[in-house]
């Protein structure tokens, strides 16, 4: 029996959360589980794994899926997923106008 520890989804329509599970790898999405380890809630940025269970489960030869594995680093690392910052993409009106502000200071100075 292969085992895979990944994401079962819970909560409503758009309000999805997950949980960690640890179950076999031919069992549907949402399927019957062998044990949950944890908890991730992308929404409100909330996440918490057991990470003595997850070790005991790779120990045994379950595999984490992509994601899991992520959640898994940054709960090693002690990473909160609502410290991490990601920059803000601006638009093409925004880039023009920070480029030619970024101009216009370059040629002041000179």
């Amino acid at each position: 029996m292969s085992v895979r520890i990944r994401l079962k989804r819970t909560g409503t329509r758009n309000n999805s959360c997950f949980r960690v599970v640890v179950v076999d790898q031919r069992a549907t999405r949402d399927g019957k589980s062998i044990e949950s380890v944890g908890f991730y809630d992308p929404r409100h940025k909330d996440e918490n794994i057991d990470l003595e269970r997850v070790a005991y489960w790779v120990s045994q030869g379950a595999q984490p899926s992509e994601t899991v594995n992520r959640i898994i680093e940054r709960a090693k690392a002690g990473i909160k997923l609502s410290e991490i910052v990601k920059p803000k993409k601006l638009s093409k009106k925004a880039k023009a106008k920070a480029e030619e502000a970024k101009n216009a200071a370059e040629e002041k100075a000179e």
